[in-house]
């Protein structure tokens, strides 16, 4: 079973030191650890940085000018697709 606020913390840390506003999903890469292979887990959740953009992308509305509303629409986006 997915831990949600420990997943949405994990995407907190990887992307609150991104360069707000960001316009892209490009803009993101330089704040992850790993790059696009930054891998998020928690419970029966894995899922890369570069993974996440495809599957929840749709659910992202750019540009963002802070990590939480980024967060929320990820986490939005995760729902809706039956990955959370």
């Amino acid at each position: 079973m997915v831990d949600k606020d420990d997943l949405r913390q994990q995407f907190i840390e990887a992307f609150e030191g991104a360069d707000y506003p960001v316009n892209s999903p490009m803009d993101l890469v330089p704040a992850l650890p790993q790059g696009p292979g930054t891998k998020f887990e928690s419970g029966d959740f894995s899922m890369t940085a570069m993974e996440l953009n495809t599957k929840g992308g749709d659910s992202q509305e750019f540009p963002y000018d802070d990590v939480e509303s980024l967060v929320d629409d990820i986490m939005e986006g995760l729902e809706e697709q039956g990955e959370i």
